[in-house]
C-alpha cells in the first residue's frame, strides 16, 4: 500500500501548524503520535516553505531538528530531514535519518547532491523554480505537464551525474511550489506521467492553499482544518491510484483510513472471506 510521511514541523511559522511542535519535546511526542496513527515515515523540518517564508541560518535549523531526528531515530522511525542546506542534511543524517526531503531538488546548495552520495541515504528531489519569496513569479508555463516532467527528469540526471542512482531517488512534482491555483491540479493530473518516469514519486497536497480554493464557500471564509484533512485524504486516494510510493500528510490517522479503504475497493487486501 501507498506509504504515509507524516509531518513533523519544528517551525514558529509553519502554515498549518506554526509553532505547536517548535519545542523538541512536543515535536518528539508529535512525531510519535503520527506514528501510532500510521505514519511509515516521519518527515522533520526546520525551516517553513511557505510561500513568503523567510530563509533560516542552517545553524537555527539544525538546533530546532536535531534532537528531534534522534530522538524519533532512536525509537526505530524511518526518519526524512526536510531541508534544502547540505550541512543539516549532513548533520541529521549523523543523527539517524535515513531519508533527505529537499524540496529545492538539489538546487538551493550545490553540496547537497554530494552529501547524499556520499551517505548512502536516499534523497526527495522535487520540482522547484525558486525560493518561498519569489516562487510564484516564476509560475508561468507553456506546457505545465510536459515541463514538470522534462524538469524532474533533469534533476534524475543531476543525481546520476553525482553518483546517486535512480534506485535511491524519490521524485516529487512539488504541489504548491512554484504553481497557482489550477496549476497543482494539472500537475496531479500528470502524476501517470511522472510515474513513468521510473523513480518513487512522492505527493504532498496536505492543508494546501488549492484545496481550501476549491472548498471555499461565496463568502470566501475560512476553510477549516477537517475539511482540509478530508480534501488531503481524498487526493492521497487519487494519487495513489497513479502509483505513487508515498503521500506526505499532516493527518495520518484520517490518510492511512482513506488508503485502507481504497486498498480493500481495489481488491489489494479484500480481508479474507469467501
Amino acid at each position: 500500500m501507498t506509504a504515509i510521511m507524516g509531518i513533523v514541523n519544528v517551525t514558529p511559522d509553519s502554515f498549518s501548524d506554526g509553532g505547536r511542535f517548535l519545542a523538541a519535546d512536543a515535536a518528539i511526542a508529535h512525531g510519535l503520535s503520527l506514528r501510532i496513527d500510521g505514519a511509515d515515515i516521519l518527515d522533520v523540518g526546520g525551516e517553513s516553505t511557505r510561500p513568503g517564508a523567510e530563509r533560516v541560518a542552517p545553524a537555527e535549523e539544525q538546533a530546532r531538528v536535531l534532537p528531534v531526528v534522534a530522538a524519533l531515530a532512536a525509537e526505530g522511525a524511518l526518519v526524512s530531514i526536510d531541508t534544502m542546506n547540505a550541512s543539516t542534511a549532513q548533520a541529521a543524517i549523523d543523527a539517524g535519518a535515513r531519508i533527505v526531503n529537499d524540496v529545492s531538488g538539489g538546487l538551493a546548495d550545490a553540496d547537497m547532491l554530494g552529501v547524499v552520495a556520499a551517505s548512502g541515504v536516499d534523497v526527495v528531489l522535487q520540482h522547484w523554480r525558486g525560493h518561498s519569496a519569489d516562487m510564484y513569479a516564476r509560475a508561468a508555463y507553456d506546457d505545465l505537464a510536459r515541463e514538470l516532467v522534462v524538469e524532474l527528469e533533469g534533476r534524475l540526471e543531476a543525481a546520476a551525474s553525482a553518483g546517486i542512482s535512480p534506485d535511491r531517488v524519490i521524485l516529487d512534482p512539488g504541489i504548491g511550489f512554484g504553481k497557482r491555483g489550477g496549476q497543482n491540479w494539472k500537475a496531479l493530473r500528470a502524476l501517470e506521467r511522472i510515474v513513468a518516469i521510473g523513480p518513487r514519486v512522492l505527493v504532498g497536497t496536505s492543508r494546501k492553499r488549492f484545496l481550501a480554493e476549491a472548498l471555499a464557500d461565496a463568502d470566501g471564509a475560512e476553510v477549516s482544518t477537517p475539511r482540509r484533512d478530508l480534501a488531503t485524504a481524498v487526493t492521497s486516494v487519487l494519487a495513489a491510484q497513479t502509483g505513487v510510493w508515498a503521500v506526505r500528510v499532516h493527518d495520518a490517522a484520517a490518510t492511512r483510513d482513506a488508503l485502507t479503504v481504497w486498498a480493500r475497493w481495489s481488491g489489494q487486501n479484500d480481508g479474507g472471506g469467501a
